[in-house]
């Protein structure tokens, strides 16, 4: 070995040059194994002592467009059964026989949308809003790192280094989508079929990622 700056010989494991006292770069050590999931990949050696970037993940590990369609649609399921829950509760709570009055007593269909029935529209959107709120970003913060149609495939919601996100990171990510849905054929959601980590628009706003476990 030789010194990059006055081109001396220098002796096994020396720290300096012996002549200039120009530092000298360690030795790398052999390339790692196959990184398991989870764990950061190191960084790689590149020319003249330096470091190449290196993908914090293997690219296997994150989760794909169509799984995540998949998993979108059991929560999209399970929410219409959720809501149909609520709308019922909602119905029952004012009288069936009040619905039957307003048509019955109703000439012009556009009457039927009176101040209460509005309101009460209103309130079961709001609630349906909450709810899938509380749901989303309770699961996704949670020890489950993912909603129910996560968990079936086996996905998990991470920050940027593989950590599980807290409950406010988790509702930025809930309310980001309002962002990726403003984008014109669904391009922020599919975003996630074509960018290196496989990040919705949402992801990138949040910086988390979908992750599977392997």
């Amino acid at each position: 070995m030789y010194c990059s700056k006055c081109g001396t010989a220098i002796a096994q494991g020396a720290v300096f040059c012996s002549s200039c006292g120009q530092p000298v770069n360690p030795p790398f050590a052999s390339a790692p194994s196959a990184p398991v999931f989870g764990t950061p990949v190191p960084p790689i050696p590149g020319p003249y002592g330096g470091v190449s970037p290196a993908p914090r993940f293997p690219q296997s590990a994150y989760a794909g467009f169509w799984l995540r369609v998949v998993a979108h649609l059991i929560d999209g399921l399970l929410a219409g059964i959720a809501f149909a829950i609520v709308f019922l509760a909602g119905i029952a709570s004012v009288g069936i026989g009040y619905f039957k009055d307003l048509i019955r007593e109703t000439n012009n269909p556009e009457d039927i949308f009176t101040p209460g029935l509005i309101a009460i529209i209103f309130l079961l959107c709001a609630i349906s809003i909450v709810m899938m709120w509380i749901y989303y970003a309770w699961m996704e913060s949670s020890s489950h790192q993912g909603t129910l149609g996560k968990m079936a495939l086996g996905l998990i919601v991470t920050d940027l280094e593989g950590r599980r996100i807290t409950f406010a990171r988790a509702s930025g990510r809930y309310f980001s989508k309002i962002i990726t849905g403003l984008i014109p054929l669904g391009i922020g959601y599919m975003m996630a079929g074509f960018t290196e980590k496989k990040q919705a628009l949402h992801d990138m706003i949040a910086s988390c990622l979908v992750l599977r476990k392997v």
